[in-house]
């Protein structure tokens, strides 16, 4: 019993080695045996001293013409369907114990009976032995696990290497072209968007992502300050066009604007949300802080002289906005004496802040109504611009006659030609951009349908819209 254990367990060490030796190499038995189909493992006990040799001997000596010619061990050996017999011996007690591994390309019966041969041999030398088959092993069933492990890992990697969506591929498409548009303006090679050169307002931010950001949301009318010093060429523009400082909403951010304002001609004041970058913004924020900036002398007035935060003047004008609104809806029942009379002790908590829109509007100056009289000049034409069906623009002189008749999209360009045009009566949008235009042209009257975002206007220019 105690034999049996000690042979079973060197069998089990010899397999074990021999299975991290196939592991370990990949493909080992492949390299090792060529062709080989299948693997005979065979377990041998003899009852003296033999070698190697002995046991080789014994296997190609006592099988020889047993199963003919087709099946004798030397001439499969020769034409290489049977590979190198490979024997492993030791010896304990004064008997030899060992393995034996024959590979085969033979097909599987004859296989089989080639491994039942070995088990005929009765003596191995000058000693008794016994060999017991243990098992025929299929090499290509070990190769078909290796094509799977292997190919488990080919895909792995393939999946690791994920497919873009159309979106991302479109978004990288953009990004370059952006990146493309991006141009180097000034002595300094500010990065700039490409209207930065002839646009009559430009947006200030504070480095190079933030500009491609805006380009990102279709803004190109942005220049970078690249630093914490403002460059002379932003102080040159700044005198030249409308600037819009747009910082992050950091100290950082609120250093820059310190700066910007003490040594650049800044006309408004916006900021990112509390917190984040502009390089990070999405375009409703980019739009929506943009929409909210504040005239820059309110800036300087309420933040830096009174030593108030940005956002909560910004909070503060967007209450004051809704309070505005909900006093205008509450007008008509004003008129009612039975509402007055039902509760006016309700109303009165709200009287304390009303001082507050009060002082915005001696910031940002009110536009001022025409009186009824010059309205009713501007009837006819106003009334011809509105009948067309294309964008039109009447340009007039003192005495109300039609100097010219053009497209609204030529307007800008004629108005910076002539200086002897008194009033433009047209049919779209009066916006801050055509405000300054007009008032440099010497204009006294501006017609428009409605208005849009205005915030200024010159003292000697009256602006009407086809509502009032």
């Amino acid at each position: 019993m105690k034999r049996k254990k000690t042979v079973l367990h060197h069998i089990l060490a010899e397999k074990q080695k021999f299975e991290k030796r196939k592991e370990g190499d990949g493909m080992s038995a492949k390299d090792e045996f060529g062709t080989t189909k299948y693997v005979i493992y065979a377990e041998f006990e003899a009852s003296g001293i033999v070698e190697r040799p002995d046991v080789v001997g014994a296997i190609f000596g006592q099988t020889e013409g047993l199963l003919g010619d087709d099946l004798d061990l030397r001439e499969l050996q020769k034409t290489g369907r049977i590979g190198r017999i490979r024997v492993e011996v030791h010896t304990k007690a004064g008997k030899t114990y060992g393995t034996i591994t024959v590979p085969s390309s033979l097909d599987r019966v004859e296989t089989a009976i080639l491994a039942a041969a070995l088990e005929t041999i009765d003596r191995v030398g000058p000693a008794e032995a016994n060999i017991k088959v243990l098992r025929i092993e299929d090499v290509r069933a070990t190769k078909r696990k290796y094509i799977i492990e292997r190919a488990k890992e080919i895909l792995e990697g393939l999946m690791e290497q994920e497919i873009p969506e159309t979106q991302e591929l479109t978004e990288e498409v953009k990004k370059a072209v952006r990146a493309k548009e991006l141009i180097e303006y000034g002595p300094e090679k500010l990065p700039a968007g490409p209207h930065v050169p002839f646009s009559d307002s430009i947006i200030v931010v504070e480095g190079r992502a933030d500009v491609l950001n805006l380009l990102k949301h279709g803004i190109k009318n942005a220049i970078a300050v690249e630093g914490t010093s403002v460059p002379e060429t932003i102080t040159k523009l700044s005198k030249e066009r409308i600037v819009t400082a747009f910082t992050d909403g950091d100290r950082g951010g609120e250093l820059i604007l310190k700066e910007l304002l003490q040594v650049a001609d800044v006309d408004y004041v916006a900021r990112a949300p509390e917190g984040k970058e502009v390089e990070e913004l999405t375009k409703k924020e980019i739009v929506k802080s943009l929409r909210s900036k504040v005239p820059a002398e309110q800036v300087i007035t309420e933040i830096f002289y009174k030593g108030r935060n940005f956002y909560d003047v910004i909070k503060e004008k967007e209450k004051a906005k809704a309070r505005e609104e909900r006093k205008e809806e509450r007008k008509p029942a004003a008129h009612s004496p039975s509402q007055v009379q039902r509760g006016p002790v309700e109303r009165k908590p709200e009287k304390p802040e009303r001082p507050e829109p009060k002082r915005e509007e001696r910031i940002i100056k009110p536009i001022q109504q025409p009186k009824p009289s010059e309205l009713d000049e501007f009837g006819e034409l106003i009334e011809k611009v509105k009948a067309s069906k294309e964008s039109m623009a009447l340009l007039l002189d003192k005495d109300k006659n039609v100097l010219a008749e053009i497209p609204v999209r030529e307007m800008t360009g004629r108005l910076r030609e002539r200086k002897d045009v008194y009033a433009v009566v047209f049919n779209g949008v009066i916006t801050q951009r055509l405000i300054d235009t007009v008032s440099e042209s010497g204009v006294k009257y501006l017609v428009g349908a409605r208005k849009y975002n205005v915030v200024r206007r010159p003292i000697n220019l009256k602006i009407v819209t086809f509502a009032e």
